[in-house]
Formats: structure tokens, sequence, C-alpha cells
């Protein structure tokens, strides 16, 4: 196999244009190249809740026999790298239905084991939770760029609904990380939100 990248830096977006892979060279500032940021630091955020699992969890997965939660997030990982390539090639397709399938069985698997919702929850609850919620909120921008973008040009609707599910994905990881090693979710208060504001009055 070649060399991928034999020179990190090329000059030739000095003048606030980029080239694509197809060869074509747009803004830096264009709504495509904003949905392949956007990605890229999605991408990134999983990376970190990735960094955060302890070993604890990793190990209980293995002894319940349960897909590790590490596993599923890497294998989105590389799932956000092939939706770039997407973007970044005007008419590629590589997200098929069968990924977003395959996140939706993971969503139901995972969410089988958590209680049922009676209040809202707030961001938090430790530091991989925290992290998992960085990243759904990340993956809400994502997609409402990539549907601005969808409403401009053709998109592979696989990919819209991929990335939509992934949101409500890492929300259930979110959940289920909070409540490992003995953690606890943070739920929203309404009477602690009301008595704040007679209190600031």
């Amino acid at each position: 196999m070649g060399h991928r990248l034999s020179k990190i830096y090329t000059r030739t977006g000095d003048q606030g244009d980029t080239g694509l892979a197809d060869g074509s060279r747009i803004s830096k500032t264009s709504l495509r190249i904003e949905v392949m940021g956007t990605f890229d630091e999605l991408n990134s955020a999983i990376g970190l809740v990735i960094a955060h699992i302890p070993q604890e969890i990793k190990d209980l997965n293995k002894i319940q026999g349960q897909e590790a939660t590490a596993k599923i997030l890497l294998q989105i990982q590389h799932d956000l790298f092939d939706i770039g390539g997407e973007i970044c090639i005007p008419g590629n397709l590589t997200i098929s239905e069968r990924r977003v399938t395959r996140l939706e069985q993971q969503l139901d698997t995972l969410n089988e084991n958590l209680p049922w919702l009676k209040e809202f929850i707030l961001p938090g609850g430790n530091i991989p939770a925290a992290s998992c919620h960085m990243a759904r909120s990340i993956c809400r921008r994502a997609e409402r760029l990539l549907v601005n973008l969808s409403e401009q040009e053709a998109i592979n609707p696989a990919s819209l609904a991929y990335i939509n599910r992934l949101s409500d994905l890492l929300f259930v990881i979110a959940r289920t990380l909070a409540r490992s090693s003995n953690g606890e979710e943070i739920f929203w208060q309404k009477d602690l939100s009301e008595n704040q504001n007679q209190e600031s009055e």
C-alpha cells in the first residue's frame, strides 16, 4: 500500500479554498465543508468518549456477553468517516440501510436494560456519560447541517437516516455510561428550577 499522506501541508488552501476528492475546489466557508468539518468534530468527540470508558466497563461487557460499548463506538467512527467520504466525493454512496438497521438493533438492545424515563435528563452523571452527551449534541448539529445540504443537492438517504438514529443511540449509550460503576443519571427537577427563579426575583 502506498503512502496516503506523504506531505502534511500543501499550501494549496492559502487563498481560502480547498480541494474535494474529485479534484474540484470550493470555498472553505461552503456548506459542504461545514458539514465535513462537523462530522470530523463528531468523530473526534466520539473518540473522546471511547478514551473515557473505564476498563471495568469493558470487562463487564465481556462477562455479560454484551457487545462492548467501545467496540460499538469504534464502528461508528468508521461509519462517520465513510459519510465524510460521501460528502467529499459528490455522488459517492457508501452507507447502506444495513448500517442503519445495525444502529437500530444496538439501540434496542441497550435500551432494554434501562428504566423508563419519567423526567428529562441533564447532560452529566460521570465523565464518560457527559462526553457522550456532548457527542450527541454535536451529532444533532451534524444532522441539521446535512439536512440543509440535502435541500440543495442529492444526499444519500441512508446517511440521513444513519445520523438521525446515531443521536438516539448516543443518548442511550450516555444513559448506560451514567449508570455504570454505581453511578446515577442526573434528572431535571422542575421544583428546583422554580425555586431558583423565585430566589433571583
